[in-house]
């Protein structure tokens, strides 16, 4: 199988070629002013590319979604899901080899980068045979891998760092090839640009990302001057994967395209300006009252992602149930008791804490449908219901298990259950639980994932963790005495 792609073609108009499996051994970094024609490159790649190697994107802007209209890639919109499943989209994205576009643009920055370094790490913790060949495009780079903090909190700063550098440094073992995409080299960590082989340089007019770039390209000083005068949609390429001498490439033309295009100028509506005014001010009042009064809209449904997925693989939960008749009412003990039975019966399953939320939140509606059982939670209340089932938490008694609930009141709710079982466990026989009941509250066989839990919960002040030199763990949960009767 042919494994070089057209990326463009050079001054003399000859085509230039990437060879991916090269690529795949020395990655790429891409850098270029907003409007450089950095994106497009990228896109370029990654179509011509398509049927060659598994691609993973993240993809900050939206820019793109439309990728999934033209190849078999699948859009995971990372505002719909919850830390859990988010890990375990990456996790089956790595063993079923799916293509995927991890769109971001539905969350605030630092909402961002944690859900981008939850997902990159969970396909650096897959297991050793699912380590396939994958591109991984990370565009806007710098937000992920800044060179100093900013206004994003040092944890978030740390956590998606980590992630970065363990995907350029340590991921080509894995299979994972890094790609970076850059507007300011200057404020992308050095660690993680000094591991690419291979760069694309594009228009860029600051003199300290001209002499960082020129250096990476072994041009002298005074030839970067160079860079500043590339048109857009030039570049110039040097790597093992691209040239062996720093080489002009004009990028070719895509199929696909952005969702939606800023560029051009449109004519302006010829209407007067008294219609104008009326157009912005005819029932201002009740329109800005509407909007203070009305509910933040529900999240958009996933079905570009766990759905897809679920639908192509089999495994991410079940379809909608049928509406059926009303539950009747039924006093509120025996409410609470047939939903708590439901409740234990799912979290009894071994494998229940390994599926996404919204398909065991489908299950649920479900069986109370079945059992005329009025479900009285949203999916909020559910997932800390079924944390705390998961947890076994009502084999305590009902003060001591109350207090407990108390003490992780400020948890999220991903985090929750491994929590309580760490609180009731040493209730129960003075002792933490050992890996693989924390593995099986949390969803995950990866001992790295259980760590940084542990780490992230003694951050949080509600665990604390005591690791002596022969490898062995103590746990011990503050204020667990008064909690106990």
């Amino acid at each position: 199988m042919e494994a070089q792609v057209v990326i463009g073609e050079d001054e003399s108009g000859k085509p230039v070629r990437i060879d991916i499996e090269e690529l795949l051994a020395t990655r790429l970094l891409v850098q270029g002013n907003s409007g450089s024609g950095k994106s497009h490159l990228l896109r370029r790649l990654l179509e011509q590319s398509a049927g060659l190697v598994q691609q993973v994107i993240v993809d900050p802007e939206g820019d793109f979604v439309s990728l999934a209209d033209h190849f078999d890639h699948v859009v995971i919109d990372g505002a719909s899901h919850s830390v859990a499943e988010i890990e375990t989209l990456a996790e089956r994205t790595r063993k079923h080899r799916v293509s995927v576009v991890l769109a971001l643009e539905g969350l605030d920055v630092e909402q961002q980068i944690r859900c981008a370094a939850h997902f990159l790490s969970a396909l650096f913790d897959a297991p050793r045979e699912h380590w396939f060949p994958a591109l991984v495009v990370v565009d806007e780079a710098q937000m992920f891998a800044p060179a100093v903090s900013g206004e994003i909190s040092e944890d978030t700063r740390r956590i998606s760092l980590n992630a970065m550098t363990n995907l350029m440094c340590r991921g080509r073992k894995r299979g994972l090839a890094g790609i970076v995409a850059t507007q300011r080299l200057a404020k992308l960590a050095k660690n993680v640009a000094a591991e690419a082989s291979n760069f694309l340089m594009g228009r860029t007019f600051l003199d300290i990302d001209m002499i960082r770039a020129a250096d990476l390209l072994g041009m002298e000083r005074r030839q970067a001057e160079q860079i500043r005068d590339l048109e857009r949609g030039r570049f110039l390429g040097l790597g093992p994967a691209i040239s062996r001498r720093p080489i002009k490439v004009r990028i070719g033309s895509v199929t696909s395209g952005p969702r939606a295009s800023s560029g051009g100028l449109l004519p302006l509506p010829s209407a007067p300006p008294e219609d104008m005014e009326a157009l912005l001010h005819t029932q201002l009042a009740p329109a800005a009252k509407a909007r203070i009064e009305a509910p933040p809209p529900p999240p958009a449904p996933s079905s570009d992602s766990a759905a897809e997925i679920a639908h192509r693989m089999e495994e991410l939960g079940q379809p909608q149930p049928p509406a059926g008749p009303e539950a009747p009412e039924q006093p509120a003990e025996e409410r609470t008791e047939a939903v708590q039975s439901i409740l234990r019966e799912m979290a009894a399953d071994a494998g229940s804490a390994f599926r996404p939320t919204a398909a065991l939140f489908q299950a649920f509606l479900t069986q109370c449908r079945k059992r005329h059982v009025s479900a009285g939670l949203d999916m909020s209340g559910f997932r800390r219901r079924f944390a705390m089932a998961l947890a076994g938490l009502d084999r305590l008694p009902e003060r001591e298990r109350e207090a407990i609930a108390e003490l992780g009141s400020e948890l999220e709710d991903d985090v929750l259950a491994p929590f309580l079982l760490i609180a009731r466990t040493m209730a129960e026989r003075g002792e933490g639980p050992d890996e693989d009941e924390l593995s099986r509250v949390y969803g995950t066989n990866s001992p790295g994932r259980i760590r940084r839990l542990l780490e992230h919960l003694e951050k949080k002040g509600v665990i604390l963790v005591r690791e002596d030199y022969g490898g062995g763990r103590t746990l011990s949960v503050p204020g667990l005495e008064h909690a106990q009767p």
